[in-house]
């Protein structure tokens, strides 16, 4: 398999992860997506996963700009901060992320699919800015 074949497949699975059917909002994910990528320093990702957000939030620039400069002062819901601490935890490692933490997001509206979605998300960003940043994108 090739380099095209093999970033294809990443694209697919990006796809799929950020946009198919979901309990969380195609702006939702995205945004989890921007927020991990801003934390690993990946500039090609944060940029155009918070400009995809932005357009699945109806343009709305100044809220992405929000959630990456201070996410717990942003206008997002409680569920989604919960989750984004999540995601700003498996960051840093998978063994981070505490019982307490699910169990705030879970008290905060999040079901277990969408923590499973967050966890998936931050893990596969954190995966997908290195292979970005390897290739000096």
């Amino acid at each position: 398999m090739n380099s095209v074949h093999c970033v294809a497949r990443v694209v697919l699975a990006t796809e799929a992860l950020l946009h198919a059917p979901n309990s969380l909002t195609p702006g939702e994910r995205e945004l989890i997506a921007t927020f991990v990528s801003l934390q690993n320093d990946c500039y090609f990702c944060q940029t155009v996963h918070g400009a995809i957000a932005a357009a699945h939030l109806e343009g709305d620039e100044l809220l992405v700009r929000c959630v990456k400069t201070d996410f717990m002062n942003a206008a997002i819901s409680e569920k989604l901060k919960a989750l984004l601490i999540i995601a700003s935890k498996v960051k840093m490692g998978g063994k981070h992320v505490t019982a307490a933490d699910v169990e705030d997001a879970r008290n905060l509206g999040a079901t277990d699919v969408e923590i499973h979605d967050t966890v998936l998300i931050a893990a596969a960003f954190c995966m997908y800015n290195r292979y970005v940043d390897g290739l000096a994108t």
